[in-house]
């Protein structure tokens, strides 16, 4: 009972303490109008080039900005409590791990998730893009495993974030790195092979090839593999930044770098 109320009252709690001090006027735009503006953007690119349609750049640029509050927010869980002295504490309780970082995973899950379904939605509306009625609800379904997969990551970034105090310059990398290698605005298949191969390993692009063929009228049968090794990334990014938490959270101590700004 003790890891239920930490697992999802500790979540509720991180999530509101991350965000409530932030005007919405603040957050509308860093993640609602931001991805949109990106979709735009590589939208005409891809016209003026005669490259892909408009559903490629929506759908990739909209799961790909998905990344932004999974990142950062997941980072923040370890930046944040290192900023205002209180991580030491947090690191002491005899609270489970598991509960006390998951818990505070799954609010940024459904921020992603929406952070990416507003993308899509707004982007095609914008565009004028045809994706098929029957398509939304197995598109939503995707689109969350491929935030779930994206928190696994943030998590990694959360971990080193114990002995590395430039969290925000390392989001920054890591967005990019998904932007170019996961198939955002390029195709696995246009990209030279290596960077095909580390894409494949990557948080959401297995999520935007399988709504790409959601969206383009494929049944879900045809994209249940896409979505299982999706998950099956998010899980092992998941227990990786479980395990790195422990480890590093070792190191931390070791040097006494716990509380360091």
């Amino acid at each position: 009972m003790t890891s239920a109320r930490i697992f999802f009252i500790g979540g509720l709690m991180s999530y509101r303490a991350m965000f409530g001090w932030m005007n919405p006027w603040i957050f509308v735009p860093a993640l609602l109008v931001s991805p949109v503006c990106q979709i735009l953007l590589f939208a005409y690119i891809g016209r003026a080039a005669g490259v892909g349609d408009d559903r490629f750049y929506i759908i990739g640029n909209a799961l790909n900005y998905a990344a932004i509050p999974c990142l950062f927010a997941m980072s923040s869980t370890i930046a944040g409590e290192r900023y205002s002295q209180t991580l030491g504490l947090v690191l002491t309780t005899p609270a489970r791990r598991i509960p006390l970082f998951l818990g505070r995973a799954m609010p940024v899950i459904a921020n992603g998730w929406f952070v990416a379904m507003f993308g899509v939605v707004v982007g095609t509306l914008l565009l004028g893009a045809d994706v098929p009625g029957n398509a939304w609800l197995p598109m939503a379904l995707v689109v969350a495993v491929g935030s779930l997969a994206s928190t696994g990551l943030g998590l990694v970034m959360g971990a080193i974030n114990l002995v590395y105090r430039e969290g925000a310059t390392l989001g920054n990398v890591f967005f990019l790195v998904l932007l170019v290698f996961t198939g955002t605005n390029v195709a696995l298949d246009d990209l030279p092979g290596w960077m095909a191969a580390v894409g494949r390993c990557l948080p959401l692009t297995h999520a935007i090839e399988a709504t790409r063929m959601l969206a383009e009228g494929a049944a879900w049968g045809a994209v249940s593999g896409l979505v299982l090794t999706e998950l099956l990334i998010g899980l092992a990014y998941l227990a990786v930044g479980m395990a790195a938490i422990r480890l590093f959270e070792q190191l931390s101590r070791s040097g006494a770098t716990l509380d360091k700004i």
